[in-house]
């Protein structure tokens, strides 16, 4: 994870707009549902037929070429899909302010649940209702489509000639609304998993939304058919007392009960449950347990890999069981069950060291290389009078360009840094070991700053003149190699990091015992650097050996190892899962507030990493709440113009434009950019991604003439600050090439994404996804320029390129649909539904 700070979900636009009174031939009735872009009505058809029908619209200001093409494939996709239990497409066409739309069959009724519970069906005519159910999902499936949303109110049952027929409803739509934000910020909906919290998978539950197949709605089948034997969700959100994103965590990492054992834990109800299905409660549980309890716990298994292969593998089983036949699902092995109990309880066990996410790795750490440089003061071998009191006076000097020392003049007093760096280069030229400590110190706050010119200058003499005088193998030169491997990180020259910070490890294993500070700074930073490489294991095997030194040196309430787990808590975010990130957040502020109580910088950081950590899961107010508290503390300490009050107000910021309050964020962006502006100057990587977040926010609006300015500044800021390789580079490229693209300046969009694929394919392995990424972006761009035959030869390209990655097909949808739109409007219908039929 960089020192930038993230850049934030694109917002929804306010959903209260007013509706119209007719779209196309049909007159609107009323809202039968909304989502994040799409709006379905009930609508009334009077010519040439007249009947009532549900009518499903883009949102007016979501014409995006990408969100456009696969709300047409949603509709075609539904179009071809020809099944009794599917609700059918009727009609399409476009509004007058040129909306696309699609009309779909209205259907009139109940949730399957209610249905069986208000006709008393008893449990084998319950199952023999839902197998059609099954059914439809499996021709879905071949035909391309994952609905991600099945719950008991999206299948409707209604009687045609006294038979009840279930209807799956609102296929696609999450499908056909999702869209990809940035490469940085893979979450759906803005900041909203989509789906339906009690009823989403494990691999739903996670916020990307992105790793999903089929198998999806194998474990939303489940859990209805689990509701609608027992009469209860498998894991009750009411009970756990946990909100949003908490409840959908509970269904995530808990193991509920089978239906039948669901039953015993319900003395007062299950009276009333087996009157419902025409059986007392003792037969009713003779019924779950067995083929029942196992049917239902294969379709909900957290491993998908182990659930039904397809809808029909459920629906058969289920036949089987009506058949009184051998059903293929078994309760799981013992092995199963205790591997299942080991990794369970090593989340547990992670979750119980404290970890703080580092939102700002900046100004706030630059005590850290003060002060260390103070204690060295003290272990200099044999210094002069004179030298030492230079040395202390510039050390003194220097903290106050410390941000937790100075209480708000941290960056006002860059003047001083800068002079006091000019001194120790003339004044200290006598005194070579004094002045080599001094400018690694300075570098090391310079590196802080994000001064990285500065910085590397710095850092870079001091090691010189350290290996000339002290030898290759002191402590002092693998110090300094430490502070120049985290510069090197933060420039993105990671191969040059990589060889610096392993010397660095090193040369401090050989020098200093086990407990030196020394040793544990260049543990970190090489940790560091694996998960800037996603080698989290080997980072988290590092991060761990320190924290265990420091537990057993120093107590679990030291600040160290609240800094040290800060890696593990990046490991934990940065894969994906940021609610077990967030127990080891709250134990940081814990430990916190114990510490240095709740006015405190560092109070106030575990608050912003908590919050952080929330944000992600979407649960917005909640984070707002917590950003706040930590503004409060920054203020009292810093006052109004601090850079850290600058990044509180950029969080903010995030939730405002998270909650659709598009003006208020990018208010609050420019606030923010224009503190770190006057406190860094304005070409420092925090401007860089405040530029970043509100250009985001402007292209949502099409407002691309504003949005493409910044974020060619944001570039030129990056190309200046970081190495030629820096991934933020080549993202930036890619962004601006997609905007482009998106305004209609097809050359800038060809050069820009050019520059991205160039740059993608020399920093990145040779597999990596995001190399698809851009492929499919230059596909769109061909096919948006009516060159369609390199665009399907760049789309091949991306399609193949993603499936090399080892990512999951699904993810590589946007890809996909795009590449089908293009055929559908070549008329090539059949290869467009065969190319969807393969995500999976």
């Amino acid at each position: 994870m960089t020192s930038e700070p993230p850049i934030p979900p694109v917002p929804t636009p306010h959903a209260g707009a007013r509706h119209p009174a007719q779209i196309g031939p049909y007159r609107i009735l009323k809202v039968l549902g909304e989502g994040g872009m799409g709006v379905v009505f009930e609508a009334e058809q009077t010519s040439p037929v007249h009947r009532r029908v549900a009518l499903k619209v883009l949102r007016p200001g979501f014409e995006f070429a990408e969100v456009v093409a696969r709300f047409e494939a949603e509709r075609q996709a539904l179009a071809v899909m020809m099944h009794e239990s599917i609700a059918k497409v009727l009609d399409a066409g476009a509004s007058d302010v040129g909306s696309p739309y699609f009309v779909m069959e209205l259907v009139r009724g109940v949730p399957i649940t209610d249905y069986c519970d208000a006709n008393k069906l008893a449990t084998r005519d319950r199952v023999a209702l839902f197998i059609p159910v099954c059914r439809a999902i499996q021709h879905a499936h071949q035909k391309g489509v994952i609905h991600r949303d099945l719950k008991p109110s999206n299948i409707l049952v209604t009687e045609a000639d006294g038979r009840p027929i279930p209807k799956v409803i609102d296929f696609g739509i999450a499908k056909a609304t999702g869209h990809r934000l940035t490469e940085k910020t893979l979450i759906t909906q803005f900041g909203q998993a989509v789906g339906t919290p009690a009823y989403m998978s494990p691999e739903q539950a996670e916020m990307s939304g992105l790793d999903v197949d089929t198998r999806t709605d194998i474990y939303s089948l489940g859990v209805v058919l689990y509701e609608i034997l027992v009469g209860r969700l498998p894991v009750d959100p009411h009970q756990l007392g946990l909100p949003g994103f908490m409840a959908r965590l509970a269904m995530r990492e808990t193991d509920p009960p089978t239906p039948s054992a669901m039953l015993a834990t319900l003395a007062r109800d299950r009276d009333v449950l087996a009157r419902l299905r025409h059986t007392d409660a003792d037969g009713l549980r003779r019924q779950l347990r067995g083929d029942l309890d196992w049917i239902t716990m294969k379709a909900m298994e957290k491993d998908r890999g182990r659930r039904y292969d397809t809808a029909n593998g459920l629906a058969n089983d289920l036949t089987r069981y009506l058949a009184d036949q051998p059903v293929e699902a078994r309760p799981p092995s013992t092995t199963y069950r205790v591997r299942k109990f080991v990794r369970r309880n090593k989340v547990a066990v992670a979750a119980i060291a404290a970890v703080s996410l580092a939102v700002l790795a900046g100004a706030a750490a630059a005590t850290v290389g003060l002060v260390r440089a103070t204690r060295a003061e003290g272990r200099a071998k044999a210094e002069a009078a004179t030298a030492r009191q230079v040395s202390d006076f510039l050390v003194g000097l220097f903290k106050v360009s410390d941000p937790e020392a100075s209480r708000g003049n941290a960056i006002t007093a860059r003047e001083i840094l800068d002079s006091g760096a000019a001194k120790v280069e003339t004044d200290l030229v006598s005194q070579p070991l004094v002045q080599a400590r001094l400018m690694n110190t300075i570098g090391d706050v310079y590196l802080e700053l994000g001064v990285y010119p500065e910085a590397g200058r710095l850092l870079e003499r001091s090691l010189a003149t350290r290996e000339r005088l002290l030898g290759g193998e002191a402590a002092e030169v693998g110090e300094n190699l430490t502070s120049l491997g985290r510069l090197y990180v933060r420039q993105g020259k990671y191969d040059a990091a990589e060889s610096t910070l392993v010397r660095s490890a090193e040369v401090m294993e050989q020098a200093v015992d086990s407990e030196h500070p020394g040793l544990r700074r260049s543990l970190q930073a090489l940790a560091s650097l694996h998960r800037e490489k996603g080698r989290y294991a080997e980072a988290d095997s590092l991060s761990r050996r320190v924290l265990g030194v420091l537990r057993a040196t120093h107590g679990p309430d030291h600040p160290e190892v609240a800094e040290v787990t800060v890696g593990l808590a990046i490991s934990q975010a940065e894969q994906g899962r940021p609610a077990a990130a967030e127990s080891l957040f709250r134990q940081v502020l814990g430990i916190r507030e114990r510490t240095v109580g709740p006015v405190h910088p560092a109070t106030a950081r575990a608050l912003s990493n908590l919050a952080s950590s929330i944000f992600e899961q979407g649960r917005l107010p909640e984070a707002e709440s917590l950003y706040r508290r930590g503004l409060g503390v920054d203020t009292q300490l810093f006052g109004t113009d601090h850079a850290q009050v600058a990044m509180d107000l950029y969080n903010i910021g995030n939730v405002e434009a998270g909650k659709g309050d598009l003006k208020e964020g990018i208010e609050l962006y420019q606030r923010a950019r224009a503190i770190w502006e006057k406190r860094f100057g304005p070409e420092h990587p925090f401007v860089a991604a405040a530029l970043t977040s509100e250009s985001n926010v402007l292209i949502t609006q099409n407002r691309h003439d504003e949005a493409l300015p910044l974020l060619e500044r944001a570039l030129a800021i990056r190309q200046k600050t970081l190495a030629p390789e820096h991934p933020f580079i080549a993202t930036t490229h890619n962004e601006l090439g997609v905007a482009a693209r998106q305004a209609g300046r097809f050359e800038d969009a060809e050069r820009h994404l050019g520059l991205a694929l160039d740059l993608r394919r020399k920093s990145l392995e040779p597999h990596s996804y995001y190399i698809a990424m851009t492929l499919g972006a230059q596909a769109d761009l061909a096919r948006d320029r009516k060159r369609y035959a390199e665009a399907e030869k760049l789309y091949r390209q991306a399609m193949a390129q993603w499936e090399a990655s080892g990512r999951d097909s699904a993810a590589s949808s946007t890809i996909t649909q795009g590449y089908a739109a293009m055929l559908r409007g070549q008329g090539r219908t059949q290869e467009a539904a065969a190319l969807e039929a393969k995500v999976r």
